[in-house]
């Protein structure tokens, strides 16, 4: 009976998440026009990519790094419709075999953009087969198996290989150095949050006071996918608890109700904080054991959560794990026990 009351539950759930999604690509910049920030990685991309259209060549394999949500996805379907062509996605996890790679680049279309999130998961044989493919543009296949096996050689359109990646450093060298252009993107300043909060509510039809704007994009965790995804959860307060219209102080009442505080940091920021703090003398601690403290996995932890804590000064790594800084004590209210990894 529990079941059958939980199936609507998981439908809205499920249809929210949709929903979200669907929002979150209406509101993705088109061109180099409407894409706000990271000045220096779009200034040198637009650049390349008019250089590739003049020439009517396809551009140099691009790598984006950086945290998620920062716009690395958007990038590529901005260069992709730059350069007039089409772009076709996947991810690291879902290209499991070789053959799967090679259905996909037989597939593509001279000079188009392939993007590949997550990249630094593709499996190594994946990984091997791609440095022929991006350097010549040849794809090996052996056909049958012991002395009857026979090399092909599958000539491929010249396409541009667009990789994103959260974990450089899990990437390998050699497909590292076959990417031509290396783009690193960094968390958003407040006023730049602003300026796309000012977008996606025009794009909603949501009617967002300045000074509201300026509220939500300073608790956006300098995140741009963070700062939509709050804004489209205040157009509902305002819708049900208010008249429609997003202002300061049903931001902030909203921004509370959703445990998101003045930095920015949300529930699990601080119960991460407060476990390093309360349970591990404020640090050092390594990053399995943080993890195995909260039940959450490490990866998560150290991809999603621990690089704007680091941003923020809340948090240091260190040869011999992580510590809760001076300032992390201070946002928490708590009082520092003067044992903390010799930092304090």
């Amino acid at each position: 009976m529990s079941e059958r009351r939980d199936r609507p539950r998981r439908a809205v759930d499920a249809q929210a998440t949709i929903e979200d999604a669907q929002a979150e690509h209406s509101l993705r910049p088109r061109c180099f026009e409407e894409y706000v920030g990271q000045h220096k990685v779009t200034d040198n991309l637009k650049v390349f990519v008019e250089a590739a259209r003049q020439r009517g060549e396809a551009l140099d394999h691009v790598l984006f790094c950086g945290p998620p949500g920062l716009g690395k996805t958007t990038l590529a379907y901005v260069i992709a419709r730059e350069l007039g062509v089409e772009v076709v996605t996947t991810s690291g996890p879902a290209v499991e075999r070789k053959g799967d790679l090679a259905g996909i680049l037989t597939n593509l279309k001279d000079r188009d953009v392939l993007f590949i999130d997550e990249i630094h998961r593709l499996p190594a044989i994946v990984e091997e087969n791609l440095y022929p493919a991006m350097e010549d543009f040849t794809f090996d296949y052996v056909v049958g198996e012991g002395p009857a096996a026979r090399n092909l050689q599958l000539r491929l359109p010249r396409f541009t290989l667009v990789g994103a990646t959260t974990r450089t450093a899990l990437l390998s060298s050699p497909l590292r150095d076959r990417f031509g252009v290396t783009c690193r993107l960094e968390f958003y300043p407040p006023e730049e949050l602003g300026q796309i909060l000012e977008r996606s509510a025009r794009i909603l039809g949501v009617a967002l006071e300045p000074e509201a704007a300026v509220e939500i994009a300073r608790r956006s965790r300098g995140t741009p996918r963070v700062a939509n995804r709050l804004l489209r959860r205040l157009r509902d307060f305002a819708q049900v608890l208010g008249d429609g219209r997003v202002g300061l102080e049903l931001a902030r009442q909203a921004l509370d109700r959703l445990e998101v505080d003045g930095l920015g940091l949300d529930r699990m920021d601080h119960r991460i904080l407060r476990a390093i703090i309360e349970k591990f003398d404020g640090g050092p601690v390594g990053l399995e054991t943080i993890a195995a403290s909260l039940s959450e996995d490490g990866e998560t932890v150290e991809d999603v959560y621990e690089p704007f804590l680091l941003q923020e000064g809340l948090l240091q790594r260190t040869p011999r794990g992580r510590v809760a800084t001076p300032r992390a004590y201070a946002h928490l209210g708590l009082k520092p026990s003067g044992r903390q990894g010799g930092l304090l």
